[in-house]
């Protein structure tokens, strides 16, 4: 369904309109984790997410008569961004966005800023998505999936080919999953380049579905996922990625809330890098203590780690309460 030779044909695709992000070691993450560790900064990508990836090969590769019907999808920020950018920059293609009520107000903005039809549904992805199949039937228009798609996934696995040129001794690559298409991508182009390599992904414990996907074998595409700050990694795991990338992942594990809190904070301390909820969660399990019960599932001590920080679209006023919490360590913190 996916081979290297579409990833690469993706970034031919889309290098003139995504950045190629850069790979860096963290010697203070690496001295709190026990692993050599470098992160690979999608928080810095356009829009502030590796989501104009997969979006600018998907809509470039659409025919004219496509693009004349209008494009729709649905989102939960991140995807409706790289939409809105790609929709820009491949000609002003009409867009039409579905977002879900409560989606991150930092997200909402950005979108405000395109020339898409921006629409609300819903209290989450999955209602925002429903929405949106619903538009398509009425106004033929073209959808764009977020991950349920092999040319966006391509798209996505350019980030891998990026990691393994730079750091082609890579020991381990974690990566966040919600729907599956970054890691899925990152699956295909690692695996492709080095067997050996690890391919890990992280959820968080309230939206386990690629976890129970992978422990079941069975797609579990729709999850009604309880509350988290990584709102990109929440609801439920695609049926394309599963099938492209079950024998590439080596293990999707679980973490808590407070875990990607402490997370986020740790990046912002030691790094001074911003990213949200969703990005931070390649590292929490890096940073869990023994008593988390997480620490063990990632065995990592001493390995050549990338964690990909997926994004960096998180709301000034989460960033502060993170901040506060995690300075005072307050017993009224809410996790």
């Amino acid at each position: 369904m996916l081979g290297l030779k579409d990833i690469l044909a993706a970034r031919r695709t889309i290098s003139n309109l995504v950045k190629r992000t850069p790979l860096e070691y963290s010697f203070l993450l690496s001295q709190r984790t026990g692993c050599e560790l470098y992160l690979k900064l999608e928080n810095r990508q356009v829009t502030g997410s590796f989501k104009p990836r997969g979006a600018v090969n998907k809509i470039a590769s659409l025919s004219a008569e496509e693009k004349a019907r209008g494009l729709v999808t649905a989102s939960a920020g991140n995807h409706a961004l790289g939409v809105a950018h790609a929709a820009r920059a491949l000609g002003g293609v009409s867009n039409t966005i579905f977002v879900p009520h409560n989606a991150p107000q930092s997200k909402v903005e950005k979108l405000r800023e395109f020339d898409s039809e921006l629409r609300f549904a819903g209290n989450t992805y999955e209602e925002a998505h429903h929405a949106a199949e619903e538009f398509v039937q009425a106004q033929g228009a073209t959808y764009i999936h977020a991950y349920d798609d092999p040319v966006v996934i391509a798209g996505q696995g350019t980030a891998g080919l990026e990691i393994m040129e730079e750091l082609p001794d890579v020991e381990a690559i974690i990566v966040p999953v919600g729907g599956g298409g970054l890691s899925a991508g990152i699956a295909v182009a690692a695996k492709a380049i080095n067997p050996e390599v690890k391919v890990l992904g992280v959820q968080p414990d309230t939206s386990p579905a690629a976890h129970l996907s992978f422990k079941e074998g069975r797609c579990y595409e729709s999850y009604e996922a309880g509350p988290t700050i990584a709102d990109g990694l929440a609801g439920g795991y695609g049926i394309v990625p599963f099938t492209i990338a079950r024998d590439l992942i080596d293990k999707i594990v679980v973490v808590s809330e407070e875990a990607i809190w402490e997370a986020v904070y740790a990046l912002l301390e030691l790094t001074q890098l911003v990213v949200e909820g969703s990005g931070a969660a390649a590292v929490a399990p890096l940073l869990a203590g023994p008593a988390s019960g997480y620490e063990t599932e990632l065995d990592l001590k001493g390995k050549r780690v990338v964690a990909v920080l997926s994004g960096g679209n998180i709301d000034a006023e989460l960033l502060f309460r993170i901040i506060k919490a995690q300075m005072g360590r307050s017993s009224d913190a809410s996790f």
